[in-house]
């Protein structure tokens, strides 16, 4: 059994990430840390974990801790994990992995100079939802996909429970930061191919200061799938997810969330030829146990380090975009 920490139990961790340990078979959390002692020794209290700290390097020091979980705010996350390295300790760091990619390097050079696991939370990966379309992709079943469609939207502009979300120095984006991640980490994952050039436009914040309300993103593959991520803040909940190839089409109208069932199509010809329905209430728990494997040496974990550092520079060439007005190159690894 391996002993997680959690470090920053806000909201994420309550409404995601207990539950998902929950049904989770080969871990469980043994230690949390908020950066108020008292609110930390209370959400122990709350959910039955054992230990209690105020801070990320008191947890990680913890000889009864295995493994960490970052989960606080973007702009923490560089150096949580390096705190975590520097003790020893496997990190799994919540996407975003970073403000930009400069931090995804350094985070992976301190955990191979360290000789520490580091992964990131890109749980959709755990879905059976996007098993189901990366495997007719993979077979075949549409041809050469030419373009897909990923889109993510929450009302979040004002009053949210994440109260940082809208904070540009805290969160490092907005919608494309928070959940666009998830839509163009679940492109790369179906489509096994890697993203090229960006081109994005967005929709401004309220205020000087405020992160991006919401953006469309244009993303080339190299095998020529041109796809299209919307990511708001300003709408309801929805997770659309569209794949069209030469010789057919897979989509799904909620493909990516983890509440309820997904339908799932296959159409050719205008015709849908086969349906599926799935439920994606086992991503959370599947995360943590595959990170779990690979803490215990029995499998590699699927989504390394260097797997958000490839996401995060995909993000930083779209905030370019947004800023010059022009298509950028992924390659450059830091945003300007």
């Amino acid at each position: 059994m391996v002993n997680f920490g959690i470090v920053g139990f806000g909201l994420h961790a309550v409404k995601r990430l207990m539950p998902g340990f929950a049904l989770a078979k080969n871990c469980r959390v043994s230690a949390l840390s908020r950066r108020d002692l008292a609110r930390a020794q209370e959400s122990a209290r709350q959910y039955g974990i054992p230990l209690a700290f105020d801070s990320a390097e008191k947890l990680c020091r913890s000889p009864q801790i295995d493994a960490v979980f970052v989960a606080t705010p973007n702009a923490f996350h560089l150096q949580d994990v390096l705190t975590a390295a520097a003790c020893g300790k496997p990190v799994l760091c919540e996407k975003p992995m970073a403000i930009h990619a400069d931090e995804c390097r350094q985070m992976v050079e301190a955990a191979r100079k360290a000789d520490v696991l580091l992964g990131v939370a890109q749980v959709f990966r755990f879905e059976d939802s996007t098993a189901w379309f990366r495997q007719h992709v993979a077979a075949g079943n549409i041809g050469k996909p030419v373009f897909a469609r990923s889109e993510f939207s929450f009302p979040a502009a004002h009053g949210h429970a994440r109260t940082w979300i809208n904070d540009l120095a805290v969160a490092g984006g907005g919608p494309v930061a928070d959940v666009g991640v998830h839509c163009v980490d679940a492109l790369r994952f179906i489509l096994q191919d890697e993203v090229l050039r960006v081109c994005a436009l967005e929709i401004p914040g309220n205020a000087p200061g405020n992160v991006e309300a919401g953006a469309t993103l244009l993303l080339e593959f190299s095998r020529g799938t041109l796809a299209t991520v919307m990511v708001s803040f300003r709408a309801e909940y929805r997770t659309p997810f569209e794949l069209v190839g030469e010789t057919g089409v897979l989509r799904a109208d909620d493909a990516l969330n983890v509440e309820r069932p997904i339908h799932l199509e296959l159409r050719r010809g205008g015709a849908v030829v086969e349906t599926n329905t799935v439920s994606n209430q086992l991503a959370y728990a599947r995360q943590v146990d595959a990170f779990a494997a690979a803490v215990e040496g029995i499998a590699e974990f699927p989504i390394p380090g260097e797997e958000g550092w490839r996401n995060q520079k995909i993000l930083d060439a779209a905030y370019r975009s947004m800023n010059s007005g022009r298509t950028e190159e992924v390659g450059s690894s830091n945003r300007t």
